[in-house]
């Protein structure tokens, strides 16, 4: 049988490429445009793999895919857009770290999965350790409120979605997977931002250069990893891997923006590593079978 704690590091490669788009989105995007920026993020990602997997949606998958679209993506995309716009990288990544519990809630509501003890006390520790990065930095004070809002929303909206994928992903591959919530979430935010943001921000080169990052490496890549752990592991697990997304935001923080990195923030760190080995090591989920191969449309239930 094969031993899914393998899946660990590719599910670890998501998380840290995500917590890299904070510094990216606050530094080189431009603002006062979350809306487009979620699309200008999703919809060449979705496009490259949707051309590598050579397959669209069928049946029951076109409304699945705009709903999972939407709540890993499109909302997501704009609503974190929002938060790295408005708050410190640090405080950003931390806020999203609170994901693992509800993912933990999320897949014990949608999917019947009861959290074991080890997995529950990992994400106690984790919320532990993302309070302590919280409040012991020095970019605490005066935080926008819309800001810590958007955070909050874009977690709690990512955390249903991704249960919801590994409760139907069993019917195709990752690639498509993948690529059809991308792609999904791109063309239900797309209106919606030419109506309320108007026409596309102007693009300078740094600025697409940070969107060619932010849509190919760190979401493109990212995502496929993701899924594909979430395939093999199952919500719990990963989520709790997810707590590198707030580390690499606070580490990049510190190291490239010149944050202020205090000895809270450090222990802070140190709780929510101990948190992701103690939640997400411990004995592994059966691996969801890999889907038959198909030659006619997608069978729905």
């Amino acid at each position: 049988m094969e031993d899914n704690r393998r899946w660990i590091p590719v599910a670890a490669l998501a998380p840290v490429l995500w917590g890299t788009t904070y510094y990216v989105t606050r530094h080189t995007l431009p603002a006062d445009s979350p809306l487009w920026g979620g699309v200008l993020r999703a919809l060449p990602a979705g496009l490259v793999l949707l051309a590598l997997a050579r397959r669209l949606p069928r049946g029951a998958w076109w409304w699945r895919s705009a709903v999972l679209g939407t709540l890993t993506t499109g909302a997501f995309f704009a609503l974190v857009y929002v938060a790295a716009q408005t708050l410190p990288t640090s405080i950003a990544s931390t806020v999203m770290a609170v994901g693992p519990v509800a993912m933990m809630l999320a897949a014990w509501v949608l999917l019947g999965q009861r959290p074991r003890l080890r997995a529950v006390v990992g994400g106690v520790l984790g919320v532990v350790g993302v309070a302590v990065m919280l409040l012991g930095g020095g970019d605490g004070a005066g935080l926008d409120p819309a800001g810590i809002a958007a955070s909050v929303a874009a977690m709690l909206l990512s955390s249903v979605g991704y249960v919801l994928a590994t409760r139907w992903q069993g019917e195709v591959e990752v690639l498509p997977l993948t690529a059809w919530q991308l792609v999904g979430g791109a063309l239900v935010l797309l209106p919606v931002a030419a109506v309320v943001e108007g026409a596309p921000p102007a693009l300078d080169g740094r600025a697409l250069l940070g969107f060619a990052y932010v849509s190919l490496v760190a979401t493109a890549v990212a995502n496929v990893a993701w899924f594909a752990a979430l395939r093999h592991l199952g919500p719990t697990p990963v989520g709790l891997v997810g707590l590198l997304n707030p580390v690499t935001g606070v580490l990049l923080g510190t190291v490239v923006a010149a944050e202020t990195l205090s000895g809270r923030q450090v222990v802070g760190i140190a709780v929510v590593l101990a948190a992701m080995v103690l939640g997400a090591t411990g004995r592994r989920r059966p691996a969801v079978p890999a889907p038959p191969a198909r030659t006619g449309p997608l069978t729905t239930p």
